[in-house]
């Protein structure tokens, strides 16, 4: 059985993740020496009676009055191929193809541009990135045992560049919530086998994918944490026909996952 080796593939694009967290950093650290200049509006809140309860300061007051923001992600992602058998194969052949669950971490930058006045719900987002995948299918013979299953890896490196659009609720004190959907299309920068011999399993370098999650906007003194849960689901088949018992099986691979996102902004 093919395992994934993800420590090669970090050890192998580490450079790139350091000059991509370097220019982020940059991009972050001349609006936040701004915006610390600026001293938090404070909002106190009172009782039936008129009493003082407590005092909230108001994190970045002037935050919505900017039409631009920048920032950056780091992305957690549970991935899949959504796998269609050939079924006269595989009635034929007796074999099942099943997908596996796969982590991933990407990181990237965020162009977050308001769409009409300042308090405007609505928010473009480019949101260009890279990300680490692999994606398993475990093929098995009916009635199988432990050393017939077969475990083919699908590893590369994708570039996305995400088109969403953000509706943003109404900010309460320091924190508000948000929707946000859009497609992101990708191309695969790099592909590698760690076993070619026996991962002959593979996809082609272009895909299309449908994307919708919510998130929430937490407000801080010097800068905006967003953690955003996203859904994607792959519009295009990746299979590569190929003569081998592996690709003959199927009749299409599609991508689908699950990811975390940690945004930060200015």
């Amino acid at each position: 059985m093919a395992t994934p080796h993800f420590r090669h593939q970090l050890h192998l694009h580490g450079a790139e993740v350091k000059r991509l967290a370097l220019l982020g950093a940059l991009l972050l650290l001349l609006p936040t020496l701004a915006q610390a200049q600026r001293r938090p509006q404070a909002r106190p809140h009172r009782g039936k009676n008129g009493t003082l309860k407590s005092i909230t300061v108001q994190n970045l007051p002037s935050y919505d009055e900017r039409w631009f923001h920048p920032g950056m992600y780091v992305a957690l992602t549970n991935s899949r191929f959504n796998v269609e058998q050939s079924a006269q194969y595989v009635a034929r052949q007796n074999v099942s193809a099943n997908a596996i669950n796969s982590p991933s971490l990407g990181v990237g930058f965020i162009g977050d541009a308001r769409i009409g006045g300042p308090h405007s719900p609505f928010i473009f987002r480019f949101a260009p990135g890279v990300s680490f995948l692999t994606r398993k299918v475990e093929f098995k013979p009916h009635g199988y045992q432990t050393d017939t299953v077969y475990t083919q890896d699908v590893t590369a490196t994708v570039v996305q560049f995400p088109l969403l659009l953000k509706y943003q609720s109404d900010r309460r004190r320091n924190a508000r919530m948000y929707m946000i959907a859009g497609i992101s299309p990708s191309v695969t920068a790099s592909s590698r086998r760690n076993d070619p011999l026996r991962n002959q399993l593979r996809a082609v370098s272009s895909d299309l994918t449908l994307e919708y999650g919510v998130g929430l906007d937490l407000f801080y003194p010097l800068f905006k944490l967003a953690p955003e849960v996203r859904f994607s689901h792959g519009l295009k088949n990746l299979l590569t026909p190929h003569n081998d018992f592996y690709s003959n099986s199927l009749q299409s691979l599609s991508t689908n996952s699950v990811t975390l996102y940690i945004n930060i902004q200015n």
